[in-house]
């Protein structure tokens, strides 16, 4: 288990924090303008967590089924240099994308979710179903994870260790929210200001992250290859 491997792997934890499931619905729970009760949030939190952990471990067995048969042939150069084509295609292909594609709709359907979310008053099935819903809209856009799944079904890196490492992944990613959660506990006053110039950045920008998010997972799985094909 490298120290490259696990800056990679925090790095896309960090990218995967700030998606609309992972911060912008979680700061719309602490903007509730009800008493705040913590457990709305953790449990959110938790929900998305369990439901990406829970992904990880079905493409991570379903690669080590793959992986069974064809011994290390994921470990050989054309898998690399297909890896290396692969972060590179993403990283080109984020450039393309349009950011003003669909911006009314998805405009919108925040507006709905913020509205609901914010009223407080949702049931805590509402809670649940709201956080495996946003969970899977975002299954088709969750490169991060995605990479990181590739990263680790290419390391060499064994169970229990593998588990581990995807539920720190996990915990990484919502890490951010629950440190905005202690702030709202500990200084709701001094941190309600900065989580309304939060929620208006992310409220304009959320519809536009995905370029970056293609970006960024791109040039982590490019990097990965490259270190892996002349430099290991």
């Amino acid at each position: 288990m490298s120290t490259e491997l696990l800056l990679s792997l925090a790095g896309l934890a960090l990218v995967d924090s700030t998606s609309i499931g992972t911060l912008v619905i979680p700061v719309w729970l602490l903007l509730s303008p009800r008493r705040l009760r913590v457990g709305r949030p953790l449990l959110y939190l938790a929900t998305i967590a369990a439901f990406y952990f829970g992904v990880g471990v079905l493409l991570v067995t379903g690669a080590d089924v793959l992986a069974g048969p064809l011994g290390r042939a994921f470990d050989t150069s054309a898998v690399l240099y297909a890896q290396l084509a692969l972060g590179v295609g993403v990283f080109a292909w984020s450039f393309r994308f349009d950011p003003k594609r669909r911006r009314g709709d998805s405009a919108g359907r925040l507006n709905r979710w913020r509205g609901r979310v914010t009223a407080g008053d949702s049931s805590v099935g509402w809670l649940v179903a709201l956080a495996l819903t946003a969970a899977v809209l975002e299954v088709a856009t969750m490169l991060p994870y995605l990479a990181a799944i590739g990263l680790l079904t290419t390391s060499g890196v064994n169970w229990p260790d593998l588990a581990v490492l995807l539920a720190g992944y996990c915990v990484v990613m919502v890490l951010p929210a629950l440190v905005l959660l202690l702030g709202r506990v500990a200084a709701a006053a001094r941190v309600r200001p900065i989580l309304e110039r939060l929620n208006g950045w992310l409220s304009r920008h959320a519809t536009t992250a995905t370029g970056w998010v293609l970006a960024i997972a791109g040039f982590l799985l490019a990097r990965d290859a490259v270190a892996r094909l002349w430099f290991a």
